[in-house]
């Protein structure tokens, strides 16, 4: 099941680092390189503990989000569908996935809701997941190699972390139901034309880049960039909340249907699913 009581965490069980600087910026790194970075609830419950020790952190000013590898994120890990969520009965485990995703959108709103600034720097895949994380920062760049996509539906889930929720917010409906309903990559230069990124750059000098836009909002006065973020997020994000309830619910009932299970064995398989609406 998932760890919602613990605040350690294990040596060499790290899926995301915390180090704070001098210069106001702390940075949080995706540190499984191996695994692509692929997202777990572990990866959910130490996100949550690590925002909540900058939250109150005077020395932070500015939140810098980036990762080891090749990728940024390359989304859930599909061989493990099941993230140890049980029930028995049907309804027992719907009701059991339905808490886990609402616990899980309380831990992402510590990230989202910071009252610092988050500048995600993005490389290589930014898929699923990944992608969703990426738009929970205030402020984008991304290098001209990555890929971004929110591949759930074929996979028979829905997108439960609100990402098409976001780009519904950055993009247009249109660019969300485009994206989620398809399920198709787009490279970066597509992603920075819809304004889902704000910067892009070349690989080699994304760190640099990132690093200079954090520094930039570090050197301002704290009390104004916090003002400015919450103003623009209460505006941005007026219905966000509702639209996270009803995605949780139907996280919940595709995390249990006999297509998400499909979805994962057609993945596992590399063969197209036969999806039967059940």
């Amino acid at each position: 099941m998932i760890d919602t009581i613990g605040t350690d965490i294990a040596e060499g069980e790290e899926r995301i680092r915390l180090d704070v600087g001098d210069d106001g910026i702390a940075v949080l790194t995706l540190c499984r390189p191996a695994t692509l970075n692929g997202w777990s609830w572990e990866s959910t419950r130490q996100l949550g503990l690590l925002a909540d020790r900058i939250r109150f952190d005077p020395a932070v000013r500015v939140v810098l989000l980036r990762a080891e590898g090749r990728a940024f994120c390359a989304g859930i890990d599909v061989t493990a569908p099941g993230g140890g969520i049980t029930g028995d009965s049907p309804a027992a485990r719907t009701r059991n996935y339905y808490e886990g995703v609402r616990w899980a959108h309380e831990r992402f709103a510590v990230l989202a809701r910071l009252p610092q600034p988050v500048v995600a720097a993005v490389q290589g895949y930014c898929l699923g997941f990944g992608f969703e994380l990426a738009l929970m920062a205030d402020v984008r760049v991304a290098a001209e190699d990555a890929v971004f996509a929110l591949p759930e539906a074929r996979l028979g889930v829905a997108v439960d972390a609100g990402g098409d929720l976001r780009i519904a917010r950055e993009a247009g409906a249109g660019w969300a139901k485009f994206l989620a309903l398809t399920g198709r990559r787009i490279d970066a230069a597509t992603a920075h034309r819809l304004g889902l990124v704000q910067l892009l750059v070349p690989p080699a000098a994304l760190d640099g880049e990132a690093r200079t836009v954090a520094a930039e909002i570090a050197a301002n006065a704290p009390l104004a960039v916090q003002g400015i973020k919450r103003s623009v997020d209460a505006f941005a994000d007026d219905r966000l909340a509702a639209a996270l309830e009803r995605t949780a619910m139907t996280a919940a009932l595709t995390l249990t249907s006999e297509d998400c299970a499909e979805g994962y064995r057609a993945q596992a398989a590399r063969r197209p699913p036969e999806f039967g609406g059940r």
